[in-house]
């Protein structure tokens, strides 16, 4: 069983940064893609960015540029600077793991909330 849990969330004003941090439990090896995705009231759930084991980043035209993905394996953590962040950016941003093995799974944090004032 793997456990996430989120940590860095808050209110912030239009221009700041905020750095989002999410720490696994359990096993999450070999392979893996670990992501951050948020959902705003009313909206679908969207993926902000993603990183696999190897380092291959993606991420949302939205915060390219703004937002930046990294990961520590040896502490199995993923980590999200969000920088010059908007009003659309609030939302509740949730970690999540795809554990990329026959008997992986996908799994999520329990969520944290980002409010950008504007």
């Amino acid at each position: 069983q793997v456990t996430l849990l989120e940590s860095g969330g808050g209110l912030v004003p239009a221009g700041g940064s905020l750095s989002l941090s999410c720490a696994a439990s359990g096993s999450i090896f070999p392979r893996n893609t670990m992501a951050w995705y948020r959902q705003a009231p009313g909206k679908q759930r969207e993926l902000v960015a993603s990183i696999s084991s190897f380092g291959t980043t993606k991420y949302a035209d939205s915060v390219k540029g703004r937002c930046t993905i990294s990961r520590d394996n040896t502490k199995k953590t993923v980590s999200l600077q969000m920088n010059s962040l908007k009003p659309e950016d609030t939302a509740v941003y949730s970690c999540n793991i795809n554990i990329l093995s026959p008997d992986g799974g996908e799994y999520w944090g329990q969520g944290t909330q980002v409010t950008v004032a504007s």
